[in-house]
């Protein structure tokens, strides 16, 4: 898996049987500079064909070589693997269906050749999992959810599931439910507009708000937090799904624009993240817990400020049910790798939109 964030690849190895799920190991490894900064200069921008295939291919070739690194590194066997589930580097997703040359289409691109995984890795490798679910008339995420229900269903608690990656996503999954009472939708940014304003505040020498400690010592600006609050994403009702083609670089270039202060901006961002997760959790359910996971649960101020706006619900890690919240993303995928082999569907219509449950995946098989 690779996120929002360009932090890197995350690799995770996981036993299922019968959709009982155990994490085995798990690995992340960082993008090389140059490599994050070629892949920031081909997400949602102007670029050329050939940066955008070149990359494709030297993908392939860091993903095989994370796989077969984590697997020496954990003393796993590569031949004892039975599926590589491959989602990507997203570089474009646009969900809803945009008017395009006399027709809507909505679409999705990530990049990270399978062909070249299965070539170096010998591992049968699934990978394309959101274009099925686009072309079922879903909006191709969110994605994790499926996995959410399988680790977090509960006969007699409401649990959200909420993910802070680059951007923030929820899962609703009420007390007894079934599949098709989950409800799930990205809730907007969730680290990438602090990141890159910690970027651009340090000259690229720091690349997150370690420990929240910048947010903690700005001020939030009020009219700028007013402001992002209208946001009309925060009020559309879902399945919706966000990205940088939203909250990327034109909008953290706009907030730079007002002038106010960076530690402010910061702070005002970490707030703003805080409000369009809680606000729009509370919106679909009275959660009785919240499981986080992803980079943002690291980020002390962002959860001491969850715990305080969600304070009748218990606040925890996803790692007080055995999932690390760096890997929880990666084991996704690789659940979906293993439903995709079984023949079984794994998209949820009722967070995607989709017309109907349908398998997730193409395969490069050896």
């Amino acid at each position: 898996m690779s996120g929002t964030s360009l932090d890197g690849i995350d690799v995770a190895i996981v036993d299922i049987r019968r959709r009982r799920i155990h994490p085995v190991a798990f690995r992340s490894i960082a993008y090389p500079k140059a490599v994050r900064a070629a892949l920031l200069g081909v997400s949602d921008t102007m670029t050329h064909t050939a940066t955008i295939s070149r990359l494709n291919f030297l993908l392939g070739e860091l993903y095989a070589e994370a796989v077969c690194e984590t697997c020496k590194r954990r003393r796993v066997p590569l031949e004892s693997i039975d599926v590589c589930g491959l989602h990507g580097q997203t570089i474009f997703h646009e969900g809803q269906p945009v008017e395009y040359l006399g027709r809507c289409v909505s679409s999705t691109l990530q990049i990270g050749e399978a062909a070249v995984v299965a070539e170096r890795t010998g591992l049968r490798v699934v990978s394309n999992f959101r274009e099925r679910d686009i072309a079922a008339g879903g909006t191709g995420a969110p994605l994790v959810p499926y996995l959410d229900y399988l680790l977090f269903r509960n006969r007699w608690r409401n649990r959200v599931a909420l993910n802070l990656g680059g951007i923030a996503n929820i899962t609703a999954i009420p007390a007894a439910a079934g599949l098709e009472d989950v409800a799930a939708f990205d809730t907007g940014p969730g680290n990438m507009v602090i990141d890159a304003l910690v970027a651009h505040m340090t000259e690229g020498r720091e690349t997150f708000d370690r420990n929240g400690r910048i947010a903690r010592t700005g001020e939030v600006h009020q009219g700028l937090l007013e402001s992002m609050i209208g946001d009309p994403y925060l009020k559309k009702k879902g399945p919706k799904t966000a990205g940088r083609e939203q909250f990327g670089q034109q909008f953290v270039s706009g907030l730079i624009a007002t002038g106010i202060p960076l530690p402010d901006l910061i702070a005002t961002a970490t707030e703003f993240t805080v409000y369009a997760a809680v606000y729009q959790i509370y919106r679909i359910i009275e959660p009785d817990e919240i499981i986080v996971s992803g980079g943002g649960l690291h980020n002390r101020w962002m959860m001491r400020r969850i715990r305080e706006e969600c304070s009748s619900a218990a606040v925890l890690s996803s790692a007080e049910f055995g999932i690390d919240p760096d890997a929880k993303e990666a084991i996704a995928f690789a659940v979906l790798a293993s439903e995709f082999v079984e023949g079984r569907p794994a998209n949820v219509p009722s967070a995607t939109g989709a017309r109907h449950p349908v398998r997730l995946g193409k395969i490069s098989a050896n």
